[in-house]
């Protein structure tokens, strides 16, 4: 079985699914129409600049380019999770503290994986390091950019009762454990949907993508419980060490609240 190869009109002909959106936005009035256009191009430019760098990256197999390009990827995704913040930590913090515990985390999983279950040969190949991580890292970001930004919401919102608890004689680690809860909760509510929902709601993107391509679907199946696995293992651990990173930021060794380190 072989793949249907897609033609330039095939795209063409889905995009005009993104026009009727723009056409419903201006029609109902809600504004959007002008964002849905810069995204649609923004995506399609980028997608297809990521396509040729990995042609090209796929052909050269060199240790030293997979670990640039997945460098970029880390350093681009935590200007996402920097820009994603309604209130950001002060200094290189802002930007530091997410990239950092994505680059562990993703990083971690990714490297576990390429070395004990998808054994490549050699154990960087870009054809599988370089998507491994993709996966990994787009939901670790967002898992990490949900946690931090309700960190910050919650501790400014609840500072009365943290220094309360405080002034009662706990510590900031036991006072401020509530918010630290509810941040990584929400951090990791969208991985435990996703897992909840995949194979009954949804069929994802990368087992669909290999039983069009003629994988079979068992084969496509058990490289989608891996890949799930290795995503909620990254958002966990991305999640844990960014909130309480993020904690220990928000306080100090006197036991105080130092909302002053926010934005």
């Amino acid at each position: 079985m072989t793949y249907i190869r897609l033609e330039l009109m095939d795209i063409a002909l889905a995009g005009i699914l993104v026009l009727v959106n723009g056409a419903l936005s201006l029609a109902l009035g809600l504004g959007i129409e002008r964002k849905l256009l810069v995204a649609s191009v923004r995506m399609v430019v980028q997608l297809l600049l990521v396509g040729l760098v990995l042609t090209w990256l796929f052909a050269t197999v060199s240790p030293w380019l997979t670990l640039g390009v997945a460098l970029v990827m880390v350093l681009f995704a935590g200007h996402e999770i920097m820009a994603r913040q309604d209130r950001r930590l002060k200094g290189l913090w802002a930007y530091g503290l997410g990239t950092g515990c994505m680059l562990l985390a993703a990083g971690v999983v990714t490297l576990f994986a390429l070395t004990t279950q998808l054994k490549p040969e050699p154990w960087y190949d870009p054809r599988y390091a370089i998507p491994l991580l993709g996966m990994v890292l787009g939901n670790t970001m967002t898992g990490i950019a949900l946690g931090l930004n309700t960190l910050t919401a919650h501790v400014s919102l609840r500072r009365n009762a943290i220094e309360a608890r405080l002034a009662l004689g706990d510590s900031s680690h036991q006072a401020t454990m509530p918010v630290v809860r509810q941040a990584l909760s929400t951090a990791l509510t969208p991985i435990i949907n996703s897992m909840a929902a995949t194979g009954v709601v949804s069929l994802p993107g990368m087992m669909t993508g290999q039983i069009l391509g003629g994988v079979d679907p068992v084969e496509a199946v058990k490289y989608q419980i891996l890949i799930m696995f290795l995503i909620a293992g990254g958002t966990g651990l991305g999640a844990v060490a960014a909130v309480m990173g993020g904690i220990n930021r928000l306080t100090d060794h006197r036991h105080r609240v130092r909302l002053d380190r926010l934005r």
